[in-house]
């Protein structure tokens, strides 16, 4: 059976009023495998976070009614027409692959990359309008996640393969479940404390409620509903659109999390010891922006032996035939040598502590806490299977425990 949620007049144009910001910060979200900017820059409504403010006047929808139709195509076949209203106690926006004004936050899936700067071209799993968040003008703490979305013609459609489920609260009111599931998971713990562990994966229904994962991304067997599990986001949560993942951040744990200029100023702090190259004996620097280059000839840029940690410039020492990485002249130690950069984007860090570990094998550095979370929360990847990813790159970790500690030869003078 087809389903077709529809908006009564009522209803305003999503996008209507976002233009005007106001100055009250429900959050952001922000996505994962981006180190602060997409690949083509931020443009417009596609740009790898979305601050979620408060807007002039409110867009929020509620269910209203729902009937049975006849689809005229099929007189076998009914479609279910849900009917929702105006809700002003609550301001609406929306997520998708769609660039329709319906979506404020347009992001589109690419594949995440695995040890290697190429990327592949994927046909896109994520909706044209994925979900939507709903945060309350009255409390701005509460932030909801919903699984589906309205078009530019206030409709919310449901493909034939969706599943159609019947709320135990509410036996007149229908549900449902999108073709490849919204998935949602908070973390244990504070995450801007840095003392936070990896949740539990449940994926979200149109109505909001949560319920335990099918046994594919696609199967037509729902899962059970959890009662004791809330769309209600947590600072931390991860929403996942089947092929992009999104983190939330809330506006209390924004206000004490680092910033760009915390990170410049963690990476000056680094380079004021004057690390150096055991070889070449030149000074490193790391750069404080992506932009930013270690020389034009790339020794002073530092690498790191993805085995022992030890960071050095580059050069051709350690080069062995038929070796499969380098030998490192500290340890002796045979390994890739990745250029080290910086985790630039403040959304992913846990804590503010000294850059001294970087993931495996990209070569993102973090603070410990951060890296470790991180190397802890499997993401959905694909149809059925979760991986441990760099939240900066995508870049999925390598070995146990999916990152390194740093030796630096630094404060020689």
């Amino acid at each position: 059976m087809s389903t077709c949620h529809e908006a009564g007049n009522p209803l305003p144009d999503c996008a209507g009023s976002v233009e005007q910001e106001s100055p009250v910060l429900y959050g952001e979200l922000v996505l994962l495998g981006y180190n602060g900017v997409l690949p083509d820059g931020n443009r417009g409504r596609r740009r790898s976070k979305y601050q979620v403010h408060q807007q002039n006047s409110a867009n929020g929808v509620k269910y209203s009614k729902h009937y049975d139709v006849e689809v005229a195509s099929n007189p076998k076949q009914n479609q279910t027409v849900v009917e929702y209203e105006l809700d002003e106690g609550y301001d609406m926006f929306q997520i998708g692959r769609s660039s329709e004004r319906a979506n404020q936050f347009v992001v589109i899936e690419q594949a995440r990359r695995e040890c290697t700067s190429v990327r592949e071209v994927f046909q896109s799993s994520v909706s044209r309008f994925a979900c939507r968040v709903l945060a309350s003008r009255s409390n701005p703490k509460v932030v909801r996640v919903y699984a589906g979305g309205f078009d530019s013609s206030r409709k919310l459609f449901l493909g034939q393969s969706a599943i159609k489920l019947q709320k135990k609260c509410d036996s007149k009111c229908v549900d449902g479940l999108t073709t490849n599931g919204v998935l949602l998971c908070h973390p244990r713990g504070s995450f801007s404390g840095g003392e936070a562990k990896a949740g539990l994966w449940h994926e979200v229904s149109l109505c909001g409620e949560i319920l335990s994962l099918r046994d594919a991304r696609s199967a037509h067997q729902p899962g059970e509903i959890l009662e004791d599990e809330t769309n209600v986001l947590q600072d931390g949560s991860l929403i996942d659109l089947c092929g992009v993942t999104l983190l939330w951040r809330s506006a209390d744990a924004l206000r004490a999390s680092p910033t760009s200029h915390t990170l410049e100023a963690l990476v000056d702090d680094l380079n004021a010891g004057r690390p150096q190259c055991p070889v070449g004996l030149n000074t490193l620097v790391l750069p404080r922006t992506l932009s930013s280059v270690g020389g034009e000839d790339g020794r002073h840029a530092p690498y790191v032996y993805l085995k022992c940690g030890h960071v050095q410039g580059l050069h051709a020492w350690g080069r062995e035939r038929g070796a499969a990485g380098r030998r490192c002249p500290m340890c002796r130690e045979v390994s890739t040598a990745v250029k080290l950069c910086l985790g630039s984007e403040p959304a992913f860090y846990v804590d503010v502590g000294k850059l001294t570990h970087a993931f495996n094998p990209c070569g993102h550095l973090a603070t410990e806490k951060t890296v470790k979370y991180w190397s802890s929360v499997p993401v959905p990847r694909g149809g059925n299977g979760f991986e441990v990813m760099c939240p900066f790159c995508g870049a999925l970790l390598s070995g146990s425990p999916g990152y390194i500690r740093l030796i630096f030869q630094d404060n020689l003078d």
